[in-house]
Order: structure tokens, then C-alpha cells, then sequence
């Protein structure tokens, strides 16, 4: 047997969330999102989905379409709690489970899935004790890899489980609109659509495959595979369960570049000092993004080596958000994580022979010129810059 992951997708998240902790909304149509009433929809319950209210919907259409819409305010800190233990209930099957946002999860099954008659068994217990024992209903998609096990898991909603396989793709995915096809932007799909790319069997078809390179430019190509059916991405997952993190809701939404960058150099800096300061380094990175529709995404990689330095924190920081941030929407929360940590005052480090030594980083000499201050501190100019 090959690879078996899962997609598992929490459904109405945010709103579900509420429900948990006030069964009286249930089967009402709520909606979460800030409390002004400027703000705009975060999540629907699907309740509310039945008058026509959507995600990103100004509010003020929202209430139009339905009156006796309840709509709350977001609460991170228990949508945080509600998803650590989605994630802990997910690792009591598999510990190779990867987060890709607050509410959904890829998980490699293809070992737990062998313990079970009909395979399927499997996706419909995880669901159902979800449901019972966490109270947030999920849907499933389960595939050879993970593009397709993220497509198969859009498929049935709510409640669903959709099994996607590579000789299927020609019938299930192709005829799909090119504007459901998993890691094509609000921006890309109009273009597609001009340049007569309607479904995802245009974008996967050879005849088309210079004229989307041409329109899409870097990584168009892994896009087509994607659509093909031939997704070689790996799951990136920490198995250690043990992390530090640096993390920053912004004063201001920000979708400057710039901006960005000086935001993630704080950050790493930070998370270096720290990781420093207690002895640890760590060998799972892992940037979140959450937009100003409080949308949020997490995405990971391994590094060659284990690390607490804040110029090669800040490189896979980087790189994580210029491969994954297709949104173009304004972003409110940036963070990042460094997992697989041990402690580097008792244990051994292999070294690699044909890795650079680590040399003091800019960041590394700042901080020792800080501590022989005896008031007031150094700072970077471009910080200086970024606050005018």
C-alpha cells in the first residue's frame, strides 16, 4: 500500500466553536467577526449559510439577508484552546500530523489505516469520535498525496469523507471550476479565466502548459502537476510535540512587502534570543499568517540543521511566506515556531561536514553590545525608519 494521508477540515469552525460553549446556539443562523458593524463575516454557521451569509461578507450585507443574524466577536484565545485539542485528538492516531491552518490538519494514516478491514473505517471513526468527544464536526479528504486529500476534503461539506485517487483525477477533478483548485488565488483565476482556462482539466491539459508558464511565471509548473495528480510535496511535521514561538497581532494591517520583512526580522530576533537564552535549538520552522478576515495559515519546513540563529530563522521565515502567502488580502497577525528543540547544554550535536560553522549573526552582535549598556538600547535603522 502506498501513502494514505488525510485532510481532515473543520467545518464552520469559529462558529462551531461558539456553539461548544453555548449549546443554545445551535441551529441558529450566528456569524463571527469583529463588533463593529463596519467589520465584515468571519465564519457562518451553517445555519446562517442557508440565507446566503459567507465568509468576508461586509456585515452590513450580512444582516440584510438575514435579520436575525447573531453575530460575535472573535475570541482567539479559546479558538487557540478548541484547536490544540483538535490537534492532540488527531497525534492519537498518527504522530505525523502537520497543521496548515487553526482548524484543519494533514496527517499521514498510511501505517493506522493497515489496522482496519475497509479503510474508510478509519476516516468515519476519526469523524464521528471528533464529533462526540471534542464536539467540532470535520470533513475528510483521503488521497495518495496531499493536494488531492485537500481537494477531496472541499468536496462534501459538512459531515463529508471523499476519497480521491490518481485514476480518478480525470473524472472527479478535472471538470471542477479552475477557481476550486487549491492554491489559485482570487487575483490568478480571473487571468486564467480570460485566457480561456475554465476548468482545472484546462490547466492540467499540455496543450495549455507554455501559456499558463508564461501567465503564472516561478512555480506554475508545480501547480500543473498539482492538477494532474502528481503533488510531490511532503507532510513537514514535528513529531517532538515541543515548541517556542514568537508571535505579533499588528497595531495596523499591513500588505507592504517591506513591512512584512521588518515584522518577521523582529520576530526572529526575538525567537533567537529567546531560544538562546534557554539553552535550545530546534529543527521545525514554522510561520503563521492571519489576514484581516481572520482567515489563517500555518506552514512548516525541516532544516538541515539544528538551529537557534536569527539569520537562518529569519531565511525559512521568509521563504515559508514567499511560497505560501497567495492571499492578497491585508495581514493582521504574523508569527514563527521553532519545534523539534533539544537542549544543547546535554545533549550532543552531530555536526555536519559539510554544513558552514555558525558565526555570529548581526542580530547575535547586537544583543552583545545591548548588554553592556546601561540604559536605552541599539536598534537596526530600518526599525527606525518603519515607525515614522
Amino acid at each position: 500500500m502506498g501513502k494514505v494521508l488525510f485532510h481532515i477540515d473543520l467545518n464552520a469552525f469559529y462558529a462551531n466553536a461558539e456553539i461548544l460553549r453555548n449549546s443554545a446556539l445551535a441551529d441558529q443562523p450566528i456569524a463571527v467577526s469583529g463588533i463593529s458593524r463596519r467589520g465584515v463575516v468571519c465564519t457562518a454557521s451553517y445555519k446562517a449559510r442557508e440565507y446566503g451569509v459567507r465568509s468576508a461578507m461586509p456585515l452590513q450585507q450580512a444582516y440584510q439577508l438575514c435579520p436575525d443574524l447573531i453575530v460575535l466577536p472573535c475570541d482567539f484565545n479559546w479558538y487557540e484552546a478548541c484547536s490544540q485539542r483538535f490537534f492532540q485528538f488527531i497525534r492519537q492516531f498518527t504522530p505525523f500530523v502537520e497543521p496548515a491552518s487553526i482548524d484543519e490538519c494533514y496527517a499521514d494514516m498510511s501505517e493506522t489505516i493497515k489496522k482496519f478491514e475497509r479503510p474508510l473505517d478509519l476516516a468515519w471513526l476519526i469523524q464521528q469520535r471528533l464529533l462526540n468527544e471534542i464536539g467540532l464536526p470535520c470533513s475528510i479528504g483521503v488521497a495518495p498525496n496531499r493536494f488531492l486529500a485537500k481537494m477531496a476534503s472541499d468536496m462534501r461539506k459538512p459531515m463529508g469523507i471523499s476519497v480521491l485517487r490518481i485514476q480518478e483525477v480525470p473524472k472527479k477533478l478535472w471538470p471542477l471550476d479552475i477557481r476550486e483548485m487549491q492554491g489559485i488565488g482570487k487575483k490568478t483565476a480571473p487571468l486564467l479565466i480570460e485566457n480561456g482556462i475554465h476548468t482545472i482539466g484546462d490547466f492540467a491539459d499540455p496543450a495549455n502548459e507554455r501559456k499558463i508558464m508564461q501567465l503564472l511565471g516561478k512555480n506554475a509548473y508545480t501547480k500543473i502537476l498539482n492538477a494532474r495528480g502528481q503533488d510531490s510535496n511532503k507532510l513537514c511535521f514535528d513529531t517532538s510535540y515541543q515548541s517556542i514561538s514568537q508571535s505579533t497581532t499588528l497595531d495596523k494591517d499591513i500588505n507592504d512587502y517591506d513591512e512584512v520583512k521588518n515584522v518577521f526580522r523582529r520576530l526572529a530576533a526575538s525567537l533567537s534570543q529567546r531560544a538562546r537564552h534557554e539553552n535550545i535549538k530546534g529543527k521545525h520552522l514554522s510561520v503563521s499568517i492571519r489576514y484581516n478576515d481572520f482567515s489563517t495559515i500555518v506552514r512548516s519546513c525541516s532544516l538541515n540543521n539544528y538551529t537557534n540563529d536569527a539569520d537562518v530563522i529569519l531565511e525559512n521565515a521568509y521563504l515559508l511566506f514567499d511560497k505560501n502567502n497567495e492571499s492578497s488580502l491585508p495581514i493582521r497577525h504574523l508569527g514563527i515556531a521553532l519545534g523539534s528543540l533539544y537542549s544543547s547544554t546535554s545533549s550532543v550535536e552531530q555536526i555536519d561536514l559539510f554544513a558552514q560553522p555558525e558565526t555570529l549573526s548581526q542580530q547575535d552582535i547586537l544583543n552583545e553590545l545591548n548588554k553592556n549598556l546601561k540604559s536605552g538600547s541599539l536598534v537596526y535603522a530600518s526599525t527606525l525608519l518603519q515607525k515614522k
